[in-house]
């Protein structure tokens, strides 16, 4: 009694303001353990200049949030469950999240390190990313393309004006995006590709394109920019924006990735249920 007396006033009311549950606590107070991306931008096609942009993007995001650090490679070393021995390299037994950024061609995977990756994603439930090029990749692996959704078929009206639509504006990667909105950029026509399969999240609007164009192929006029799926377990989310270098200056493309990579991760919760065209 008499200790308690002599406890300041001040101290107690210190205490109490501590553990009031209106007062939000300080950032990184409650944070869960750092994820790794392990973030790949190896080409043996086209090599896009924005390659560099979007991976340093990519690793500032995961720094400057505190959410994940970023192994970033050009090669396909990495990708293997495969001890490495002892030189201080990692694993796909290591990372949370995979990241395709403009990969173009047969990557240098040989059946092991295919197999790893897939089991990665369908079996451990781990995410991935695919930025832009990672449409244009891996053409003689048919289980890649089931993976991803589908690939490239050209891009009919090259880096222009597009004029695109938000079909899931719940999705935390698109939510900033207004129902309808214009982005420079390259857009990609997808062959083997149903949205029956993924859940479009951008697409471009119909009304708007030019047709007369030969390359387009796609008769039923339809043209995802973005969208989300599952492969077994894991979480896939795909899209096409990111060719330029500006494009990753734009803070609408780098929340897009940024979100889409905390839903990859398993942070955020968005539908990959398929639907109808608007």
């Amino acid at each position: 009694m008499i200790l308690s007396l002599l406890i300041p006033a001040n101290f107690a009311l210190a205490q109490d303001a501590a553990v009031d549950p209106s007062v939000a606590p300080p950032p990184h107070a409650h944070a869960s353990r750092l994820k790794h991306i392990l973030v790949i931008g190896q080409t043996k096609g086209y090599e896009h200049d924005s390659i560099p942009d979007a991976m340093v993007a990519i690793y500032n995001m995961g720094h400057d949030s505190g959410l994940w650090d970023a192994t970033l490679r050009t090669d396909t070393e990495l990708i293997t469950k495969k001890d490495l021995g002892g030189r201080n390299t990692k694993n796909l037994d290591y990372f949370d999240a995979l990241i395709f950024v403009s990969t173009t061609g047969e990557l240098d995977l040989d059946d092991n390190q295919k197999k790893d990756m897939l089991s990665f994603i369908k079996e451990d439930g781990k995410g991935f990313v695919g930025v832009h090029a990672a449409l244009d990749t891996n053409y003689k692996w048919p289980e890649y393309g089931e993976m991803i959704g589908g690939w490239f078929d050209q891009h009919p009206w090259a880096t222009f004006n597009a004029p695109i639509v938000n079909e899931d504006p719940g999705f935390p990667a698109v939510r900033h995006f207004p129902q309808a909105f214009v982005k420079y950029d390259e857009i990609y026509q997808d062959k083997e590709w149903s949205r029956d399969k993924v859940n479009v999240l951008l697409s471009l609007d119909p009304k708007k394109l030019n047709y007369e164009n030969p390359r387009v192929h796609r008769t039923d006029h339809d043209f995802a920019v973005a969208w989300s799926k599952m492969y077994g377990k894991g979480r896939v989310f795909y899209s096409t924006l990111g060719h330029t270098q500006e494009s990753w200056s734009d803070p609408d493309i780098r929340k897009m990735y940024f979100e889409a990579i905390k839903w990859a991760l398993g942070m955020t919760e968005g539908s990959t249920a398929s639907h109808p065209r608007p």
